[in-house]
């Protein structure tokens, strides 16, 4: 039995990792950023949150529940330096300068800092190279969570997003850095023992791209302890319109276009918000404006009004690891209605609705029936609600230890994956 070191930059699924090894008696010491468990962000808890920033408000819930502070070691006026970089990039390009910047420093401040007795490592992908080498160096087992399909795989499936879709980001292909990125990934996978994947999307995303599907375990999220701010929420009969949300940033990634074109084509049939960060030009949030109301990007903590807001949430990702809001829109009690690459635990016509990725019609077909059947959409949301209460993070944390032990004493030395085509 081995007790891993988690290196993570920001609050990933809410510290969803450590704690559900701390919970099972397996952590050995976290690794990250700003931390609102230790030094100066504790204060931020304090600001009234009627009179806090949004930005602050959402600063003071980076707190990893139930790890004790000891065992945290924050690297806060590097995260906050990275925070201000994030801040000041205005294009795709100084985006992915920041975050190979990131990762490069963290995982470097990381190894400084030594692995201690730790006899394993939890890193994740692009913020975690420097990490998994001297994990490997000292004959650790490492360890890597792939948040997301990979970029370069991403980027493939972006090209025609971007010819389709003008307008709603910066093209890749303007990004010099992003092939040291895409490399910066692949040299991670080859580092690593094992490859933990929350759906099987990313673990077949991760084949195509040339890696060994023996080293990819898959092990879906599980959902937080539920809080008074996550508690379940009534969904009751209302007048007008069925209500759709969307929570993520709005942009080609997350197949808004579609949202889009299925709120116009539903106009008087539902009506739609999207909480997020807006990555689109101006005459894209234009229109967006007059079909949909843009939220913007809300704490965690204030999502959940959205939930009990909405009838359904509609998520047409094209690219994702396991979207964490179909897990707490699920538990919220909601119908999905969502594509095979959002990595959710849906079950087609169970909990919700299964569409192909860049189908208007099958969205707006399954909105027009959720619109038109309360008993379908409440039967669908409550057994959303009890599929989810099985994926508790206790349950999380077994799925991922049986994932991360290597099941024989030697070592694989896996080739370099190719590129997706």
């Amino acid at each position: 039995m081995r007790d891993f070191l988690v290196a993570q930059l920001g609050a990933r699924r809410h510290y969803a990792v450590p704690r559900a090894l701390q919970t099972a008696g397996r952590l050995a010491a976290l690794y990250t950023d700003i931390c609102g468990n230790k030094g100066w962000p504790r204060l931020l808890s304090a600001v009234p949150r009627d009179i806090a920033p949004g930005a602050v408000r959402r600063l003071a819930e980076r707190r990893a529940a139930g790890v004790p502070t000891q065992m945290i070691h924050a690297f806060t006026s590097f995260g906050w330096q990275y925070a201000r970089r994030k801040a000041a990039a205005t294009s795709a390009a100084e985006r992915t300068d920041a975050w190979l910047w990131a990762g490069q420093t963290f995982g470097q401040l990381v190894v400084d800092h030594g692995l201690g007795d730790a006899e394993g490592v939890y890193v994740f992908n692009s913020a975690g190279l420097e990490v998994l080498h001297a994990a490997r160096a000292e004959g650790r087992v490492a360890v890597l969570d792939q948040t997301i399909a990979p970029r370069r795989y991403e980027r493939e499936l972006m090209r025609d997003e971007h010819a389709a879709w003008p307008g709603w980001d910066t093209i890749d292909e303007e990004d010099p850095h992003l092939d040291a990125y895409c490399r910066r990934e692949e040299r991670e996978w080859v580092a690593a023992d094992r490859i933990v994947c929350g759906s099987e999307f990313v673990r077949d995303t991760l084949v195509t791209c040339g890696v060994d599907s023996e080293r990819c375990v898959v092990a879906p999220y599980g959902l937080q302890a539920e809080t008074p701010d996550t508690s379940p929420v009534a969904h009751d009969a209302h007048a007008g319109p069925l209500r759709v949300l969307t929570v993520g940033e709005v942009g080609l990634r997350k197949g808004s276009p579609y949202v889009l074109r299925a709120a116009q084509r539903l106009a008087g049939v539902a009506t739609f918000r999207m909480v997020g960060d807006v990555a689109a030009g101006d005459a894209v949030v234009k229109d967006l404006n007059g079909h949909v109301e843009l939220v913007g990007a809300v704490p965690r903590s204030e999502v959940t009004r959205h939930y009990a807001w909405a009838d359904v949430l509609l998520l047409p990702s094209l690219c994702e690891g396991s979207a964490a809001s179909t897990y707490e829109a699920m538990h919220a009690g909601l119908p999905v209605v969502c594509t095979p690459n959002a990595g959710s635990v849906v079950r087609d016509g169970v909990d919700g609705c299964v569409v192909p990725p860049r189908d208007v019609d099958a969205i707006v077909a399954r909105l027009e029936f959720l619109a038109g059947d309360l008993d379908a959409r409440q039967r669908m949301g409550a057994a959303a609600r009890r599929h989810v209460a099985t994926l508790t993070l206790d349950d999380y944390g077994k799925r991922l230890i049986a994932a991360i032990e290597p099941p024989a004493a030697t070592r694989p030395e896996p080739t370099a994956p190719h590129a997706a085509s």
